[in-house]
């Protein structure tokens, strides 16, 4: 039989290995802070978003018909009544997450909260949406710049939660995304080499039916185009002067341009980017 001695240093060793093993186990989750607007899905862990910076529906112009669109569609959710999940699609910096920011300033308080998951975490969408189950607040979960390859575990698992999976999304959970392509995935050019055609009509192959079926899973399509000209100046202008940068000169006119020839894209978020480079400069000496 070992003597006490040896099960004295038996016992301290197997003590300073499990010390170490404690060191490599990830930190207890902390407490979810249920009174905070909005969340981001990071490391497997729910994290509270406690500032957010608050954005004016009315600051938003020209995007009447998608703000129409999805407010309509969040009041719905918010009611408790059916809404669908949303696909917002469009040109890059034509107001889509921007839009998200101003639905949650304005809906907060009727129990809107906003999860923001980054598109390589949709994989764990059971998880996230387990806590906000029984939670009487209402959950947009935001995917934001979506695009995916067909393989890709996230695209499945997104996939089956807007359609098809058995267990079923929460009633107060609904999906928006945003994405620079309708159908969140590459169109290739090999693709079109798939089409058949049966007596007249055409058939798409199934790498097109395969990209199309994710985007149809959105009941909710809102499209987002391009400023003109004169509306991208008339966006600098609210700016300016929301910003305190003066009126639209035609000096402040003619850089405006400029700066969104240099971007090679007349959007709100160059006229945002503009003003407040704009305004800046006024108090240089």
């Amino acid at each position: 039989m070992p003597d006490c001695a040896d099960l004295d240093g038996v016992l301290r060793r197997a003590e300073s290995l499990l010390e170490r093993l404690e060191g490599m186990l990830p930190a207890p989750a902390p407490p979810i802070e249920w009174e905070a607007p909005a969340f981001r899905w990071r490391r497997g862990q729910l994290q509270s978003i406690n500032q957010i910076t608050p954005l004016a529906l009315d600051d938003l112009l020209h995007i009447e018909r998608p703000r129409a669109l999805l407010e309509r569609n969040t009041r719905q959710f918010i009611a408790g009544r059916p809404a669908n999940n949303a696909l917002l699609w469009g040109a890059r910096g034509t107001g889509k997450s921007s839009l998200m920011r101003a639905l949650l300033t304005r809906y907060a308080n009727e129990g809107l909260r906003l999860v923001q998951v980054d598109a390589h975490e949709l994989v764990d969408l059971p998880r996230i949406v387990a806590p906000l189950r029984d939670r009487p607040e209402r959950f947009v979960l935001f995917a934001d710049d979506l695009s995916f390859e067909a393989n890709e575990p996230a695209y499945k698992a997104l996939k089956a939660a807007l359609d098809g999976d058995l267990e079923a999304t929460p009633e107060n959970v609904i999906i928006y995304a945003t994405s620079n392509r309708r159908h969140l995935m590459p169109e290739l050019n090999v693709d079109n080499l798939e089409v058949k055609r049966v007596d007249d009509e055409i058939h798409p192959g199934e790498a097109v039916e395969e990209k199309v079926s994710l985007s149809e899973r959105f009941g909710l399509w809102v499209a987002f185009h391009p400023f003109s000209q004169a509306q991208y100046l008339e966006v600098v202008t609210h700016w300016l002067e929301h910003l305190g940068g003066g009126a639209l000169t035609e000096a402040a006119r003619r850089e405006a341009l400029q700066y969104a020839l240099l971007r090679g894209s007349r959007s709100g978020r160059v006229a945002w980017q503009f003003a407040r480079d704009w305004t800046g400069r006024q108090g240089e000496v």
